[in-house]
């Protein structure tokens, strides 16, 4: 059994508003995704809106080049990671995962 493996690439951004937009596009969630916290923990842990095998073989979402926005945005982080790990905790199968080296 292999994850599926979704790559969220944070590479330019500043805000919520635009983690939103990303979080959306890389996970290809419906159009009625919210664009505010609780959505986004909705959705990652509904595994009815996961892509393709991920259902059965696992969702894993590897958070890539986070650092600006972490550091340019420390509150808005933080909610960020409570929520991936809310849903993490909520959703067998779901793994989100900070990817520590490539970020500028």
């Amino acid at each position: 059994m292999t994850d599926h493996v979704v790559t969220l690439d944070l590479d330019g951004i500043t805000d919520k508003a635009g983690l939103m937009d990303r979080c959306a596009r890389a996970l290809q969630l419906p159009d009625w995704f919210g664009r505010n916290w609780d959505a986004l923990a909705d959705s990652l842990s509904d595994q009815g809106v996961w892509p393709g095998d991920a259902v059965q073989n696992g969702l894993l979402v590897v958070v890539r080049n986070w650092r600006p926005y972490a550091k340019a945005r420390p509150e808005e982080w933080e909610t960020a990671q409570q929520v991936f790990a809310q849903a993490a905790d909520a959703a067998p199968g779901l793994t989100v995962a900070l990817a520590l080296g490539g970020s500028s």
